[in-house]
């Protein structure tokens, strides 16, 4: 997935309780028989002759329902029957507009509350074409971090609410990683939303955090840290390493990662990925 630069004040905030550089990771154990399996997701469909190789490490699938960031295709469309053949579990999730996107759809005369809700029927209705069950959570991918503004609330508050009534769950894939709010407060991007939840009296969400930064996250590792030690608590997944690794907070682990700053499988050198670590071996209940 593509990210937005993180604030100066969380680099520093993170600088200042970085701590010694890792080692590389430690040897392969079979995500399926891990307390906490851990998986893989890529904007880029990895192709059928991977995924044996994937399923030695990885128990669930990161899977685009549209187009993901800055892309003009979706190469995952119609893969689903294929990673389940593989035995993989899924983390589905749909591509969020940003706040200039929903910015410049105002400005045509749709509101941000109105294009969210258009956007989740499109994420509804591919994910009735992909043959995901009833109460599958699919997650809206919020990129930009911080507190959202007006126009980003409304927004992700009405993707999440439309699919809470289509007989799928909402869920938000947002950062964890604080950033300044106000003098001497902090703020991430899922504490901003729980609040407005809960504020509002909306439905419940699941999360998916982000939040690559070491610490808490330990890098390119298939033995990753806990996911209660991703800062965020009751999170469904926990997505601690990405391709390419963010270096000005990834300096801790930067050994876990390849010499370009990517993040490999073992034995699966062409493909690129991120990881997470989840309490399911299928976190959106996807199978």
């Amino acid at each position: 997935m593509r990210r937005f630069a993180t604030p100066i004040s969380a680099l520093l905030l993170l600088a200042a309780t970085a701590c010694a550089q890792q080692n590389n990771p430690a040897a392969t154990v079979p995500s399926a028989t891990a307390k906490e399996p851990i998986g893989f997701d890529s904007n880029d469909y990895p192709g059928d002759n991977l995924l044996p190789a994937l399923r030695r490490h990885f128990a669930f699938a990161g899977y685009w329902l549209t187009n993901p960031p800055g892309e003009r295709h979706n190469s995952w469309q119609g893969k689903r029957d294929a990673l389940v053949r593989n035995g993989f579990g899924f983390l589905v999730l749909a591509n969020g507009k940003t706040d200039a996107e929903i910015a410049g759809a105002k400005r045509g005369g749709t509101a941000a509350a109105a294009l969210g809700a258009k956007d989740a029927a499109a994420a509804i209705a591919a994910a009735q074409r992909e043959h995901f069950p009833a109460h599958t959570i699919i997650f809206l991918d919020q990129e930009e971090g911080g507190r959202l503004n007006v126009n980003q609330s409304s927004y992700l508050l009405a993707w999440t609410e439309a699919v809470t009534h289509s007989g799928y769950l909402p869920g938000v894939y947002a950062s964890g990683q604080p950033v300044d709010d106000a003098p001497g407060k902090t703020i991430t991007t899922i504490q901003d939303v729980r609040e407005q939840v809960a504020a509002k009296h909306l439905h419940e969400i699941a999360f998916w955090v982000y939040q690559d930064a070491c610490p808490p996250a330990n890098g390119c590792s298939l033995k990753p840290a806990p996911l209660s030690a991703s800062g965020t608590p009751n999170v469904v997944a926990w997505q601690y390493a990405q391709s390419p690794r963010r270096k000005e907070i990834t300096a801790a682990c930067s050994k876990t990662y390849s010499a370009d700053s990517n993040c490999y499988a073992p034995g699966v050198p062409q493909f690129t990925l991120d990881l997470s670590v989840a309490s399911s071996s299928d976190p959106s209940h996807g199978r």
